[in-house]
């Protein structure tokens, strides 16, 4: 299995639980590609349906509601909002999309008209205050507006529509998947970058992969060889390609997203659908404290191992902002941006990435090598399955699929947890989404040792303790790795943390886990500030690219 995102994380879960001996290779860290770099939406995608691309809604509604159910603490509810403000008027199509939604959606839970269901514990983010419920969208007046989302208060709102759809952290939904397929006996590497793919009587029988650390090179010899590397899908060939057709053309989309400060752009528990000009539309999203503002679609020729925010990207959605909420941001408002690629399937249509195709697509080889890329975020469950199953059909086997009945991580009420001193719950509530039970053995380091209660930056919940976690248990080897995919804080507190001496502290707490030499922390932490600047992440510190 070579690719450490959602798609490949899945598909070593499927085949894992298939009974299948499963190894996972990813070159760089888990999810540092577009698995960390999406819109945090677990949704059906509205706007697919003005391409009439009513399969692919659908199929992600089904999704949806399966990822509500397996993974509770990490995939929570969201009240989203398409307002009427001052003297525009609602846009009809909008109307007919959302009751095309809610029959979509009626269709995929299979629930009708059945009442809900009874909430479950809430361990999710302090915005996520209501239970799952698929009810049909409604219009909804002014007062409830403005107490959903306060920072419409100001914007003489008339109505809007309000629907739902699921929000997560992407990265920490990659971890848990990795989590479940380690315990079905994968073993999984990161560091680990895949040179070339080995053949035997023509057929793929392995990889050999590089240690990035060690530089030693390593022979993996193997039944089935799948990639799923994302945007980098068309780079791993296994020898002589006889036929174009068998590898994907990748055709990059770039998505970027810019994070502010509640006080300047208050969401309170719901999402807006902003209005971007030309027919487009934005989302404005409460996200780990702060307002999550996102996202382009356009065309990347640039490079696509380090993509950072354009300034006409960061202008295009603040000029959307400003427009739609009555305020003045600039740059200088930004605490933190980022921008990915989206490995969408080219078809050879010289039209505009906004019309490719984001279905996944399955590739075969003539060695047999699978590959499997396109799709989305909320499809990944999906994308798997179709990977395995065939997998399972070439071999002759019978093994179903398993995994829309296996549990992602294990639910924990904040309530459960105890705070050591100094701990407020709001972390708890953070600890409690991010990890599930798990978040135990969180709080037990920081009860251990009370420099690990302490907040990694200033104000915000995340705590040392998880840095100590990171390294013991879930192979992060850089400060990037755990300030921008174990935490978040590489996005949420970029401007806090755009200097070597603000992860001095990150930095020590590793080296003294990874045996890293006074040389190895400097190194460190002036990788971490190329990082920033490679990769836009703090915008009111720099001029973006």
């Amino acid at each position: 299995m070579i690719g450490g995102g959602i798609t490949g994380a899945g598909v070593a879960l499927d085949a894992a639980s298939r009974g299948y001996s499963v190894a996972l290779l990813e070159a760089s860290d888990y999810a540092a590609g577009t698995s960390s770099r999406s819109s945090k939406m677990v949704h059906g995608g509205l706007r697919y349906l003005e391409n009439f691309d009513v399969g692919l809604v659908r199929e992600a509604l089904l999704e949806r509601q399966l990822m509500v159910e397996l993974a509770p603490n990490l995939v929570y509810p969201t009240p989203f909002l398409v307002p009427t403000i001052g003297t525009d008027h609602r846009d009809r199509k909008i109307g007919i999309g959302l009751n095309a939604y809610d029959v979509l959606a009626g269709v995929a839970t299979g629930r009708g008209d059945r009442p809900r269901r009874e909430p479950r514990r809430q361990g999710r983010p302090a915005e996520a205050e209501g239970s799952w419920s698929p009810d049909r969208h409604r219009t909804i007046g002014p007062d409830e507006m403005v107490e959903l989302v306060p920072m419409l208060a100001g914007r003489e709102p008339e109505s809007a529509y309000l629907f739902y759809d699921c929000q997560t952290d992407d990265v920490r939904l990659v971890l848990t998947v990795l989590g479940e397929a380690e315990r079905f006996g994968t073993v999984c590497l990161n560091g680990a970058r895949v040179t070339s793919v080995t053949e035997k009587n023509g057929r793929a029988s392995g990889v050999e992969f590089t240690d990035v650390e060690s530089g030693t090179t390593v022979l993996v010899e193997a039944d089935n060889v799948v990639n799923a590397t994302g945007v980098w899908a068309d780079r791993i060939r296994p020898g002589e390609i006889q036929r174009e057709e068998d590898v994907p053309k990748i055709k990059p989309s770039r998505g970027t997203h810019l994070l502010l400060s509640t006080d300047d752009l208050d969401m309170g528990s719901a999402a807006c659908v902003v209005p971007a000009g030309e027919g487009r539309s934005i989302f404005a999203l409460p996200w780990y404290g702060r307002t999550l503002v996102g996202t382009t679609d356009v065309d990347h020729d640039g490079g696509i191992d380090e993509v950072s925010p354009t300034g006409e990207d960061l202008g295009y959605l603040l000029g959307a902002v400003n427009e739609f909420a009555g305020t003045s941001l600039t740059d200088s408002d930004i605490v933190g941006a980022f921008a990915g690629v989206r490995p969408l399937i080219s078809t050879g249509d010289p039209r505009k990435s906004v019309d490719i195709s984001r279905r996944a697509e399955l590739y075969e080889t003539s060695s047999r090598m699978l590959t499997i890329t396109g799709g989305k975020l909320t499809t990944w469950r999906r994308m798997a399955k179709q990977t395995v199953d065939r997998i399972v059909e070439r071999s002759g086997r019978s093994a179903r699929c398993q995994t829309a009945e296996i549990p992602l991580g294990m639910e924990i009420d904040p309530a459960e947890l105890k705070a050591p001193d100094g701990v407020g719950e709001a972390t708890l509530r953070q600890l409690a989404f991010r990890y599930g039970h798990t978040a135990r053995k969180v709080i037990a380091l920081a009860e251990q040792d009370p420099d690990l209660a302490r907040p990694i930056v200033a104000g915000m919940p995340d705590l040392m303790a998880e840095v100590v976690f990171a390294v013991d248990n879930e192979q992060a080897r850089s400060v990037a790795d755990v300030l921008l995919r174990r935490t978040r804080l590489g996005i949420t507190a970029a401007s806090s943390l755009d200097s070597a001496e603000a992860v001095a502290g990150v930095a020590a707490l590793m080296g003294g886990k990874l045996g890293w030499t006074q040389a190895d922390l400097r190194r460190q932490r002036d990788l971490w500030v190329d990082v920033v600047a490679a990769e836009g992440l703090n915008p009111a510190g720099s001029t973006p690219r």
